[in-house]
């Protein structure tokens, strides 16, 4: 896994020019499709998972299932449909959280987000199939770079940003990891 610090000066998010940058005209995201850069705590991260990219995303969003594969969440419930607009409960870490699916673009991305005791919180996954080529021609070794990015903002995050940046961290790093492993193991 490898993370990426929103800090830092050659983080391409940090270009004024960039594409990705919240204030550029050219950004395809709507506001509330992208993480708050605003936040006290932005964490991201990514890892490449050797498995296809439909086994990834069909695992990823199938929201009802998480606690099957990710035993850092103890239930969910969620009906559907996979769009914007739908919400879904769960529980992890002690906490009871709803969220509204805020964006899906399939195979490629998914977004949600909303408060949960004091925290308002976005989160963003993307999808990216690899393909590993010898000059011109595919291999047809395939893999998936999976990169998520949350922002948490709100009363409990301004009193202990630092710890509160740390836990975020170790919950997506478990999750990419369990992610990347029963897609392996599926695929």
């Amino acid at each position: 896994m490898t993370a990426e610090n929103p800090k830092h000066p050659e983080n391409p998010k940090n270009s004024k020019n960039s594409k990705n940058s919240k204030n550029s005209k050219n950004s395809k995201n709507a506001p509330g499709h992208s993480v708050d850069e605003d936040a006290p705590v932005v964490v991201r991260l990514s890892t490449t998972v050797d498995a296809p990219l439909a086994t990834v995303w069909a695992l990823h969003t199938d929201i009802g299932s998480w606690a099957d594969w990710n035993t850092d969440i103890d239930s969910v419930d969620f009906d559907g449909p996979l769009a914007p607009g739908a919400s879904f409960r769960w529980l992890t870490h002690g906490l009871d959280i709803t969220s509204t699916i805020r964006e899906v673009v399939p195979g490629e991305r998914i977004v949600w987000g909303g408060p949960a005791h004091g925290i308002e919180g976005v989160h963003v996954w993307t999808f990216e199939e690899n393909c590993e080529r010898t000059g011109e021609a595919a291999t047809g070794e395939r893999t998936v770079t999976v990169r998520t990015e949350e922002s948490w903002a709100g009363a409990p995050i301004e009193e202990r940003p630092d710890e509160m940046r740390e836990a975020l961290r170790q919950s997506l790093e478990s999750w990419l990891s369990r992610l990347r492993s029963e897609a392996e193991r599926r695929a």
